[in-house]
C-alpha cells in the first residue's frame, strides 16, 4: 500500500512488533528515523533491524574498495513501528488536527499532527 504516512523522518519511533530484546529481536526498541520509504511502505531507523552484509573487495572508478563485513540498518515496515509521545516516551497513534494560522494577511488551513495518547502536539 504506496501513499501517506503518518511517521515522518526525523521522528522518534519505537518496534511493536517482532521478537523480543531478551531473544535478540528489536521489539521495544526506540530510534530516530533515518530515512521513509513511501513507496514501499517502509522506514529506516536508527539502531534497528540491523544487517550483516559481507563485501569482496574490488575496484571502482574511485579507487579500490575494502573488503569485509559491514553492519548497517535494514528498512522495516511502517506498521511494525509506532510513533513515541514526546510527553511520556511511549508509544502513541497520530491524529490531526486543522487550525486556521494567518500568515501575510492571509488565512491558511494547516493540518497539524497530534498524539492521541496525550493530546500533544508533534
Amino acid at each position: 500500500m504506496a501513499g501517506k504516512l503518518k511517521i515522518k523522518k526525523g521522528d522518534l519511533v519505537q518496534v511493536i512488533s517482532g521478537g523480543r530484546q531478551s531473544r535478540g529481536g528489536d521489539r521495544g526498541k526506540q530510534g530516530k528515523v533515518l530515512e521513509v520509504f513511501p513507496e514501499t511502505s517502509r522506514v529506516l531507523v536508527e539502531g534497528v533491524n540491523r544487517v550483516t552484509k559481507h563485501r569482496k573487495p574490488g575496484q571502482t572508478a574511485s579507487g579500490p574498495t575494502a573488503g569485509g563485513i559491514e553492519i548497517h540498518e535494514a528498512p522495516i515496515h511502517v506498521s511494525k513501528v509506532m510513533l513515541v509521545d514526546p510527553k511520556d516516551n511511549k508509544p502513541t497513534r497520530v491524529g490531526y488536527r486543522t487550525e486556521q494560522v494567518e500568515r501575510d494577511g492571509r488565512t491558511r488551513t494547516v493540518r497539524v499532527r497530534v498524539s492521541r495518547r496525550t493530546g500533544e502536539d508533534i
